[in-house]
Order: C-alpha cells, then structure tokens, then sequence
C-alpha cells in the first residue's frame, strides 16, 4: 500500500510539473532546462521525497595508498527523478568534503547516513532540500582517503584536489563512473547536464578554489565560504608558525583507521613538506590556488567572517585581488563573525541570494544577480551595506607615517620598541593602548572628525633591531571607541544558537528540511581589533629560508596586514599596534628579544576611502625624511616577496 502511494504520489507530481510548465510559458523552459520557473526563479515543482538517491564511485586516475588500482571516491547523489524521466538534463550542486564521517557539517554537524544496503539517506545541510525539488542534483563527495573513498588525504593537495575534479569530470562524461567500491558496472551520468557549481564552507570551500583553479570546464561558479587559498598562509604567516602542527595532524582527524594505517608514508611526507621555520617549500607551493588563479574560469561568490582567526582574513583578501587581476566575475559577502556559514548568521537572505546565483549561472536564468552589488559588509551586528566593487570605489592606498606614539599623515621619525611577552594578546596590547607596557609600542591618531573607511589589504613596513637571533612581529589595526560587535570569541564565533527551527525546502523522515535558529551573540567593548598581520623577522630577505639574525643589526621587512572592511566612525580613533608573539595566534621565537623599531624607515600602508582626508593633521617630521609616495589606484594587499573546518 505504501508503494502504491508513493507511485501515485510520483505521477502527480510529474502531471504537475508538467502542468506548471504549460502555465507558466515559455520561461519554464528557459536556456532549455527542465526547471518551471516563475518571476525570474526556479520554482519547488519536482518531489523531494520521490527523489533518486544513489552512490557512484569515481575513478580519479590515482593511486594514492599505492595498492597496486586506481583510487576511487564515493560520489552521494540526490536528483529530482522527473526530470529524466522526461528525458531533460539537470546541473548539479556540488561539495567535496573531508568531513562527513568524522566531523560534521553545518552548525549541527551533521553526517551522511545511509540504509542497511548502503543507499544514502541523509545528506547534511539544506542545499538538497531547497534546491532538489528546484530541478537540481545534488553530489556530496568524500574526499580521498575519507569516509567510504579510496586514497589517502594530502591536505589540499594533488589527491584532495583531483578527487573532487575527478567527479566534475564524470558529470561531463570525461570520467569512469562505477556502481561499487571495486568491480561494478559502469555508471554514466545520463541525467547531467554538465554544469556544476560547487560550494563549501572552510576544507570544503578550499576544494571549491582548487577545482576552480585547474579551470577545469563544465564547473560554471564555486562559492567558497570561509575557505584557504594557500595552505602556507593557513599554517604560517610570513615565516611565522601560526601553529604548531603540521598538515599531517590534519590529515589524521579526517582519515578512517583503515585509511590512516595504509597512508603512513604519505602523512611522512606532509610533516616533512612542512618545516616550522616557515620557510617556502615545494609543499607549500603545490597547495597554492592564488598563483593560478588565472585559470579560473568559474564564477566566484566569496564569503568570509571579519573576525575569522581560523582560516584568517588574508585568505579572502589575497584570492580576491588575484581573481580581480585574472577578470573573474565574481560577488563577496563579508560579515563580522568568525568562522561561521552565512546560513547561520543571515539566513533569510543567504538561501534567496544563493538560490539566485545558482539559477543564473546554473541554469542560465536572466535573473540580474549579476547586476547587484558586488558586495555586501556588515557594518554592526545584522547591519549590512552594500557597493558596487570591493574595495570601496574611491579606495586609495595611502602612506601613513610613525612616530613615537603618534600614527600621521607625515613622515616618520624617531624611536620605539618593545619586548616580546608570549602570555600577552591583541586583546590585552588594544586594552592597554593609552598605557605604556613593554610588550608593545602603540601608534594612535587624534580623534576622527569624519568617519575613515579601511577597505581592503594593506601592508606595514618596520625596520627593526633585535637583541637575539630571533623574533616575531605582529601588527594590528584597532579602532579605539567604544561598539557593539559580534562576540567573534565566544564559543560561537558571533552567533548564538536557538532551540526553534525553521525549515527550508521539502524533507523526509531521514533528512529534514528544518534546521536550528540563530541570532547574534553581542558584545560590548571599548576597542576593536579589525585587521592583523604576523611575520618573523628571520624572513626578512624572503620565505625561501630562515635566517638567524644577528644582534645589534637592524633589518628592513614588509608584510601584509589582512584584507577587511572597516569605518572608524567620528570621534574614535585609529590605532596600529606593533608587538612580539601574538599569544594563541601565533608561536613564539626560540629567544625572548627587545625589537628597536627605526621610525624614520618604518610606515604604514592602508587602502582608505577618499584617502587619509579624514585623519587629524600631524605634527611635520622633524628629521628631513619623506614618505613613500601615495600610490593611487585600487587598493589591495601587498605583493609576496617571492615569484578546520
């Protein structure tokens, strides 16, 4: 009797669809897809519940464990069955995760789950409850080494990278698809249409920029959220060690016991690849999607926290500016969490845009997604603004002098320094800036008279004498007044998590529709750290290797400070802080040093809105020196010396 129903159920929504097609005209079948559309949307035509459910194992062409065959990776797959049984094709949203059996996806970090025979049943997240019934597929991959794949992880590498595109592949026909683990018969993907757009938050997101930059066709847009870029920049920052660990440790929380015993050899080598003296190695290269980002043929929709101190702010900025230089289309989302998905901190809003975005560059529906706002920023918790580029039209990258205590308009001069406390942080130097410690040196206008708006990647320059062969440096933008902010470092990064659910698509009694609620989790302060920057002053003559220092000699560096979107508003003011070991964001040196800092060869780079208009007028320097010129132009962050979720 359930069958019958079900069957019932299957053919009248079939008859509907049709229906709705006929109804609604010609834009039913616009760009030939099978998708009923309505006001410039795909509409919810096509059952959820009756929907195909199945496992397709691609072959990658790898042999990552070195067993002797082929890796294969487990392709989960969810699609509307009406549409080919009527013979039309579909695309497909797709996420390659590491993390479907170990960790978890979404805020409520859910798992893939499959029936007695091994059919998938729950899928995580809410991409297939939306966006099935909307005449898309949606795949979720196991990355290699992961979950029910063959292979070993790499960490970002030509295994995790491969794996993923390998799927791309098959759903443009450029790949063996097969019904089983090993053996099995070939499985062709009959009902694809060849347009994929992957998406991801964090590991998954990173997968999403590698694919892209390999340009492999068939994938039309990647929406990475909260995703590396370079996995150097994920574990140091200018030679400095942002952890302690190596890609190996990663590898090791993803990977089955299987997988870890017979994968041995390759986490050797990601330990190896990966020296903690923050040197550039062969590794690290190889992991690097910014410096192929003119292979980018996808779409990108970018969405990143402000206050994200796990995959960091550099990421977003640096992979932003390639993909500008390269003329990717592209649209970014910046918020005031941490590392957090937008479903979870503009929910509403993210599901009607995405859903949007996929439409057009999926479906190929003339919806003018493409003539919105380039970018949305938001300004206080739940507060958003939006324009037309980013960074903000009218950026300028200004030159900005240093003097003891005094950040300026005019040249540099003078004296400073500090020495390096690893038990101190941003938080506590930001706290203490109008109070002399020796663990910093502050540098602070005079209150605004207008608001300044920081917008994009800038860069500061220290020319600075240590006392050891050894040291750090930290460099940390403060708007000092009092705000309201998201509370990034609480447990939930900016957001509180509710007890009620609301649901967003069509559901079964394996996989729900209904997800959590949330709302921002606020805090009070009278100082907010808004963009950083680390580097070890060992590296000052590149990252190819580190060198010891030697006392008494002053050396000259310049590093990044990460990409952001900032207003100082009207009476605060702008502060940069200059520091040793940024406890808990970065290891110390190997010596406790004193940094002398030479003001005169020392400034401060930033990309403001209109130029440095708004600073209060500076006291003029008082030993000759110029500054470097203002560079005019679209700002972003400064050139590299070199050519968890």
């Amino acid at each position: 009797m359930i069958a019958s129903r079900t069957r019932l159920f299957a053919t009248v929504t079939t008859l509907l669809a049709a229906l709705a097609a006929t109804l609604l005209g010609p834009a039913a079948a616009y760009a030939g897809t099978p998708a009923a559309v309505r006001d410039g949307a795909s509409q919810p035509v096509y059952s959820y519940a009756d929907a195909v459910r199945e496992t397709v194992w691609v072959d990658t062409g790898l042999d990552g464990d070195g067993n002797g065959r082929t890796d294969r990776v487990a392709a989960d797959i969810v699609r509307p069955r009406e549409p080919a049984a009527a013979g039309r094709r579909i695309p497909a949203i797709m996420d390659a995760s590491p993390y479907y059996s170990c960790c978890g996806r979404g805020n409520e970090s859910q798992l893939k789950t499959y029936d007695t025979r091994g059919r998938p049943v729950g899928f995580p997240l809410f991409y297939d409850n939306y966006f099935v019934p909307r005449g898309y597929a949606v795949v979720l991959v196991d990355l290699s080494g992961t979950n029910r794949s063959d292979g070993c992880v790499d960490v970002g590498g030509p295994a995790d990278i491969t794996s993923a595109k390998a799927v791309v592949d098959w759903l443009n026909g450029r790949a063996g698809g097969y019904s089983a683990r090993t053996g099995g018969s070939a499985v062709t993907p009959g009902w694809a249409d060849g347009s994929v757009g992957m998406i991801g938050k964090s590991w998954d997101g990173t997968i999403a920029n590698g694919v892209a930059a390999t340009g492999v066709p068939g994938l039309k847009t990647v929406v990475p959220i909260s995703a590396i870029s370079s996995w150097y920049d994920y574990y140091r920052s200018d030679g400095a060690p942002l952890y302690s660990g190596t890609p190996a440790d990663l590898a090791g929380l993803v990977e089955t016991s299987a997988t870890r015993a017979r994968c041995a050899a390759v986490q050797k080598q990601l330990a190896a690849g990966s020296p903690s003296n923050g040197s550039w190695t062969a590794l690290w290269q190889q992991r690097d999607y910014v410096a192929s980002a003119a292979k980018v043929r996808a779409s990108v929709f970018l969405v990143h926290g402000l206050q994200d101190l796990n995959v960091r702010d550099i990421h977003f900025s640096q992979w932003w500016s390639a993909l500008a230089q390269a003329g990717v289309e592209r649209r970014i989302w910046l918020s005031q969490t941490g590392h957090v998905d937008p479903f979870d901190f503009r929910r509403g809003a993210w599901v009607d845009t995405l859903h949007a975005w996929f439409d057009h560059y999926l479906l190929g529906i003339d919806n003018g997604v493409r003539n919105g706002p380039v970018a949305d920023v938001e300004r206080a918790p739940d507060q958003w603004t939006q324009d037309q580029a980013w960074p903000a039209p009218g950026t300028v990258t200004s030159t900005l002098g240093l003097r003891p205590g005094t950040l300026t308009t005019a040249a540099g001069g003078g004296t400073a320094g500090f020495t390096d406390n690893p038990a101190r942080d941003e938080n506590a130097w930001a706290a203490d800036a109008d109070r002399s410690t020796p663990d910093k040196t502050v540098f602070t206008t005079g209150p605004l008279t207008a608001p300044l708006r920081v917008s994009g990647g800038g860069s500061v320059t220290l020319t600075a004498t240590p006392s050891t062969g050894s040291a750090r440096l930290s460099a940390v933008l403060v708007d000092l007044g009092p705000a309201t902010i998201r509370d990034y470092q609480a447990s939930g990064e900016g957001i509180t998590t509710l007890g009620s659910r609301s649901c967003w698509g069509d559901g079964t009694a394996g996989d729900s529709a209904c997800f959590l609620d949330t709302a921002a989790d606020t805090a009070q302060v009278g100082a907010t750290v808004f963009s950083r920057g680390w580097a070890d002053l060992g590296h000052y003559a590149g990252l190819d290797r580190s060198l010891t220092l030697t006392p008494g000699t002053a050396y000259p560096i310049t590093f990044d400070l990460a990409g952001t979107d900032h207003v100082v508003p009207t009476g605060h003011r702008l502060a940069l802080i200059v520091a040793g070991t940024d406890h808990g964001l970065i290891d110390p040196p190997s010596t406790r040093p004193t940094v002398g800092l030479d003001l005169a060869r020392s400034f401060l780079r930033l990309p403001l809105v209109g130029g440095p208009g708004p600073l209060p007028p500076q006291a003029t320097p008082g030993n000759g020196a110029e500054l470097p010129a203002l560079t005019a132009g679209p700002a972003g962050t400064a050139a590299r010396p070199w050519t968890f979720r």
